[in-house]
């Protein structure tokens, strides 16, 4: 009897070392709760494919757009625990709870987190021909005249409108949100001055600055992008304590085993380190970002209490 305890304590104990061992066995699949076309989705897919070379297994990109990423999200929540089927985490991950009355999963206990994969600034513009030469001209022409100026950014509850949202309550800016449905919706309502200026992700708007349609007033990252190197801050700007950074990452279903979160990890950082991985990356001002799985995890329930504050202060109710 004790032989066969023995036995059975020591297969126990060789699971991990044979999940990973044999992982991947077969194709991963990486799903994006969001359309092509994206900077998450060109991310995920230009990672996926060094990835594939790697692991010596495709990795096929699904993209799965919904509301606040539910779709996508729930998928991956329920999917088999063994790394084969993975899920790219956005700043989405830590609004949802807050946005939604329920969820179909806990998008923090119902993962195991393998690393971020990069992080963004967004950026503040306006049209090339306003009268903002910088942001603290704005501001001032903003609570020179109240209600009278109007600033943008894509769909309630984004990302991007709750940045605007916490810039205007830490300016105490007396400006009208107001909310397109489409990226190019909004860049050209700024553009032609129907809005005085946006909320944008900087990679979507610097053809436009580069172009002479859009002019940058901020970046809303702790240090200025190094594709923008004469646009300031927000910090620099008036708000020393603003600090936004937009984010993706890379997850698993809770339970994965912890050795295949490492070998996931381990190459994650190998890829993101590839001078041509970095030479796509960084001139649309996405910066590669690894971090151990304890540092996501982390980070996600930081910048969840963080939106939570300004969720309740900017009164927008749950769906």
């Amino acid at each position: 009897m004790k032989r066969i305890l023995l036995a059975a304590l020591m297969a126990c104990a060789s699971l991990p070392a044979l999940a990973q061992e044999n992982f991947p066995n077969r194709p991963l699949r990486w799903v994006v709760g969001f359309g092509a076309g994206g900077v998450g989705d060109m991310t995920a897919r230009l990672v996926g494919q060094k990835l594939s070379e790697a692991l010596g297994q495709p990795v096929v990109i699904e993209n799965r757009p919904s509301a606040g990423g539910i779709v996508a999200t729930e998928t991956v929540a329920r999917a088999a625990p063994d790394g084969h089927t993975l899920l790219l985490v956005t700043a989405t991950a830590a609004t949802a709870p807050h946005l939604f009355r329920q969820l179909p999963y806990h998008p923090i206990d119902d993962f195991e987190f393998v690393s971020q994969i990069a992080s963004f600034p967004q950026i503040i513009v306006t049209s090339a021909t306003s009268p903002y030469r910088t942001l603290q001209d704005l501001m001032n022409a903003a609570r020179a005249q109240p209600g009278k100026i109007n600033l943008g950014s894509v769909s309630v509850g984004t990302a991007l409108h709750l940045s605007l949202a916490l810039f205007q309550s830490m300016g105490q800016l007396p400006v009208e949100v107001v909310t397109y449905r489409t990226t190019g919706e909004l860049l050209n309502a700024t553009a032609t001055g129907d809005i005085g200026g946006a909320m944008e992700v900087a990679a979507t708007t610097l053809g436009q600055i580069s172009g002479g349609r859009l002019r940058a007033l901020a970046v809303t990252s702790p240090r200025r992008a190094s594709v923008l190197p004469d646009v300031p801050t927000v910090a620099e700007s008036g708000l020393p304590d603003y600090n936004v950074v937009t984010w993706n990452a890379m997850a698993a279903p809770r339970g994965t085993p912890r050795p295949v979160i490492d070998r996931l990890n381990a190459e994650v950082r190998r890829v993101l380190a590839m001078p041509e991985v970095r030479d796509r990356l960084l001139p649309l001002a996405v910066e590669p970002n690894p971090t151990t799985p304890e540092a996501m995890r982390q980070m996600l329930v930081d910048e969840t209490a963080l939106w939570g504050r300004v969720i309740r202060a900017a009164n927008i109710e749950r769906q």
